[in-house]
């Protein structure tokens, strides 16, 4: 209970103070549950990928999910997880990342119009809630053709919810604690946004070539029929939280780093003039602005939103010698292996050049891994890189964001690694 208490009051210092004190791999006990903590590139690659059939989701946090997720391509398992992922997966091809630019440009291009105001008034902005606004209009417009933007306030109180719910998940769902009622007036909510998506597509005289038609349309090679809307619905909500949130998340904390280093933000705006001379970045373009994605990739090594993952050991096996028995869970941790000293130099320090292809190149592959890995890697990841580096260029092409002088950002470890209270900034138009 002891460790349950202090798993729960300070997730990320539990978790740095089990490695810093027993290294790579950590067994511990939480109430009946055997966990394993590791964090050696080598050990997350067998578990991840060499050994992948040997684990799957099934496990206590995952299940915990599911009232939220239902069973969509995050929390499912097996061959309907591998027929999901099959059918999703065309939607995230390069080409159609491509065609997804514009709708990107355009989304962060009325942002900034929209922060002219902000500036004008000299308006201190809570960059984080911007960053979520702005990421799930572009996940509303280019996965389900309807602009989500009004909706954060609705899509955050569900996230908010889930998070109180997974921090303590008992008493069970069903026993009526305030806590409870929360979580589900946010699932009747969010439930409601999608039913009212799905009917929209299938009134619409629009042959609209985005992932919910896809949904919509698909229909099974035997039977002929088409997907049940509850599994729709567990699709569109992962795809739609996990979609924004890890993006917003992301770009929050990249401001955060920028502002505290000036030197790599004015390196940042630096190479946009260079590159781009003052017109709008295309996907094309992105290639030639490197310094751009080395800042998103080393905001994601210190602060990766999918700060710790899970896996269910479905039979023995074996890390490194030590045992691992069938039932046991294996906890995955970006935020501590991205901290590993043996792996990276100055650990704690912001520097985007260690990801330079050189560097990159002499560390092994899961010493970095904030998407997951194998298989089950994040089905946009490139999407979420894309998005990222674009919004990251074209902000920085108009303004330079300070922090503000009372600003205290700290990271809060729940469902995301989300900056506790936001990220308070002001609006610097640029010359």
């Amino acid at each position: 209970m002891g460790r349950v208490r202090a798993l729960q009051r300070d997730p990320l210092q539990f978790v740095t103070e089990l490695t810093r004190t027993y290294g790579d791999i950590t067994f511990v006990r939480l109430l009946t549950l055997p966990i394993f903590l590791v964090n050696r590139p080598d050990f997350i690659q067998q578990v991840l990928q060499v050994h992948h059939r040997n684990y799957n989701k099934d496990n206590f946090d995952y299940r915990f999910l599911r009232p939220l997720l239902g069973n969509g391509l995050l929390t499912n398992n097996g061959a309907s997880w591998l027929q999901q992922r099959r059918l999703i997966q065309p939607m995230f091809h390069r080409q159609r990342l491509a065609a997804f630019g514009e709708l990107m440009t355009e989304a962060t291009q009325a942002m900034l119009d929209h922060w002219e105001r902000h500036v004008a008034q000299k308006d201190v902005v809570d960059v984080a809630v911007e960053m979520r606004q702005l990421t799930l209009r572009i996940i509303g417009q280019t996965l389900f053709s309807h602009d989500l933007s009004a909706e954060v306030t609705t899509i955050g109180h569900a996230i908010t919810a889930a998070n109180d719910y997974l921090v303590t998940p008992f008493p069970p769902l069903f026993v009526p604690t305030p806590r409870n009622h929360r979580m589900r007036a946010a699932l009747r909510s969010l439930d409601a946004l999608v039913a009212d998506l799905i009917t929209a597509h299938r009134q619409s005289q629009h042959d609209t070539p985005d992932l919910l038609s896809m949904l919509i349309g698909v229909r099974d090679e035997e039977t002929r029929e088409g997907m049940p809307d509850r599994q729709i619905r567990d699709e569109v909500i992962t795809l739609l939280l996990a979609g924004h949130e890890t993006t917003a998340v992301a770009l929050s904390w990249t401001w955060y780093l920028l502002a505290q280093h000036q030197e790599c933000a004015q390196q940042l705006h630096e190479e946009v003039d260079a590159i781009l001379g003052g017109r709008l970045p295309t996907v094309t373009d992105l290639p030639n602005l490197p310094y751009s994605r080395m800042i998103i990739e080393e905001s994601l090594r210190l602060y990766p939103p999918a700060w710790m993952f899970s896996r269910n050991a479905l039979v023995d096996d074996e890390l490194g010698g030590y045992p691992i028995k069938a039932g046991s869970t294996i906890l995955l941790c970006p935020y501590t292996t991205h901290r590993h000293p043996a792996f990276w130099e100055r650990p704690e320090v912001f520097e985007p050049l260690r990801f330079t292809a050189e560097r990159i190149a002499a560390r092994p592959h899961y010493a970095y891994f904030p998407f997951g890995g194998g298989p089950r890697l994040c089905i946009g990841n490139e999407f979420a890189m894309m998005e990222a580096q674009v919004i990251l260029v074209m902000v920085a092409q108009r303004y330079r964001l300070r922090l503000g002088t009372d600003a205290r950002v700290e990271p809060e470890a729940r469902i995301t690694l989300r900056p506790r209270g936001g990220v308070p900034m002001t609006l610097e138009r640029r010359g």
